[in-house]
């Protein structure tokens, strides 16, 4: 039997999977890596700690497997976006910290480009919106760090790139990336896949420092066997939102996805058509199968997920473990009139407000610590409804059902949640690690493991749906609440 091995990169932890040709996992190790804030609202991560994360968890799970490495027909990638990570191409090691996709230390460089009317031809040529969530930004100020780095970076001695790319560096050597991740950096022509010589001359960024756009799946190079054992092929590289959307299988234009992790990534999928958004949403390249065009997918964006729940452990205290927070929420019936808009690093679609900051709004002396872990579930579920009425607006449609994955999709009553404040029905798989799933189908279409997308159609299973139980009055009037706390949060940012 082929086995195929997922190398899951994401924004807190890395976790290698396992799978047989039947798509059914065998094992998986998960290990979490250090954040660095520097300064508020500044978020970076060493790639060497991230890379070393990667190669633990590979280890540990062939190990727990009983599987050599030899018995690894290929490997599959997915990574957080956006993260830029640059790098000496001599010594392999990281120029400086990788910048984060939640950073937003660049939002003023990018207000002024904004301010300078850049935004337009940003939408055409890439469908994103100028803001410090992508990439570019980011890369611009990491040169401008660094003794000499845009001579450097001219000269093609430093190399940079999305997570994708510094891992198949370092597995393989080779410096490439997808077309699912080179779409989220500002830099590539969404329409030609290539990278734009008017937008790198824009952020002043030279194409020698960038790496080669290829398929999502193919053959991007050859392990090193020194690593794990076996020269084992990379042949699938995508970025997680759209591994998540391939995962859940929404290959027919129309189908939706949401992702439930550290943030929250709304897709639907709209085939060979880029469709421009009139409600700040994204365009973005779904994923392009070796020869085949390019596919695309519409993306609306939540910053703070997961990472809301996170606060309330990390930050406020009033959990032990994430999990928790169901239980506490649990205890009472509602939010008792608080609202919390978890802005944390600004607003994302359909608001791209990096000045936005966190808001609990609401309090009374009879809030509790339940109120509060109510309210960070709802102010989930409402971003999440924003963008769905942007979609539907753009769509011309009304969607009828929400497919869910991501690892804070298994709490019921997040779901349910999201289900009366949607007024939609909500449709969870047995398999909720859409992201690194949608990875392992890449990587075996390019092994040939299987022929096509349409022979992946059997191995998706439905675990639960969640239908309405509140009134449309009391959603509307809970909404037009949710509405007048996101304009008390938006704009706050001051500088003291």
């Amino acid at each position: 039997m082929k086995h195929i091995l997922t190398l899951d990169q994401g924004t807190t932890s890395s976790r290698a999977i396992i799978y047989d040709q039947r798509l059914v996992p065998v094992v998986s190790a998960q290990k979490e890596f250090p954040q660095y804030f520097p300064q508020p609202g500044w978020v970076e991560h060493d790639a060497n700690e991230i890379w070393a994360s990667v190669l633990d968890t590979v280890r540990e799970a062939l190990a727990k497997s009983g599987l050599a490495a030899a018995d690894i027909a290929t490997i599959g990638i997915t990574n957080q976006r956006e993260t830029v990570v640059v790098w000496d191409r001599k010594s392999g090691e990281p120029v400086h910290r990788a910048i984060v996709w939640q950073d937003r230390r660049t939002g003023d460089y990018m207000g002024a480009l904004r301010e300078a009317g850049k935004e337009v031809i940003v939408q055409q040529r890439t469908g994103l919106l100028l803001d410090p969530y992508f990439s570019a930004s980011k890369l611009h100020w990491i040169l401008r760090q660094i003794p000499d780095g845009h001579a450097r970076a001219t000269a093609g001695e430093l190399a940079a790139g999305t997570v994708d790319s510094w891992m198949i560096f370092k597995l393989t050597g080779e410096h490439v990336t997808d077309v699912s991740n080179a779409c989220r950096t500002m830099l590539m022509n969404v329409r030609t896949g290539k990278w734009d010589p008017e937008l790198l001359a824009l952020f002043d960024i030279p194409r020698a420092i960038l790496p080669r756009i290829v398929p999502s799946s193919g053959h991007f190079g050859v392990c090193d066997p020194s690593l794990l054992g076996a020269a084992i092929p990379v042949t699938g590289a995508i970025g997680d939102q759209q591994a998540a959307l391939f995962g859940q299988l929404c290959t027919k234009p129309g189908l939706v996805k949401c992702t439930y992790g550290t943030g929250c990534f709304l897709l639907t999928f709209t085939g060979p058509d880029a469709i421009s958004s009139s409600n700040r949403l994204l365009t973005s390249v779904a994923w392009k199968i070796g020869d085949a065009p390019l596919q695309y997918a519409l993306e609306g964006s939540v910053f703070m997920g997961g990472a809301a729940i996170q606060w309330l452990r990390d930050g406020l205290g009033i959990i032990k473990s994430a999990p928790e927070v169901n239980e506490l929420a649990s205890r009472v019936a509602d939010s008792g009139g608080v609202i919390l808009v978890p802005a944390f690093t600004g607003l994302g679609a359909p608001y791209w407000d990096p000045s936005a900051r966190g808001s609990l709004l609401g309090l009374s002396r009879g809030t509790t610590a339940a109120h509060i872990a109510r309210a960070t579930l709802e102010g989930i579920c409402f971003q999440v409804a924003d963008l769905i009425g942007a979609m539907e607006k753009d769509s011309g449609r009304k969607i009828a059902v929400l497919r869910v994955d991501g690892g804070a999709c298994a709490s019921n009553l997040l779901m349910q949640t999201q289900a009366d404040i949607l007024g939609l029905a909500i449709e969870r798989p047995k398999n909720i690690e859409s992201t690194a799933l949608g990875a392992a189908m890449m990587a075996g279409l390019g092994a040939g493991i299987w022929p096509d997308c349409d022979s992946l159609a059997a191995t998706r299973e439905v675990d639960r749906k969640f239908a309405p139980t509140i009134t449309i009055k009391d959603r509307h009037a809970r909404t037009k609440v949710w509405k007048k706390a996101v304009k008390r949060a938006q704009n706050w940012e001051t500088k003291l």
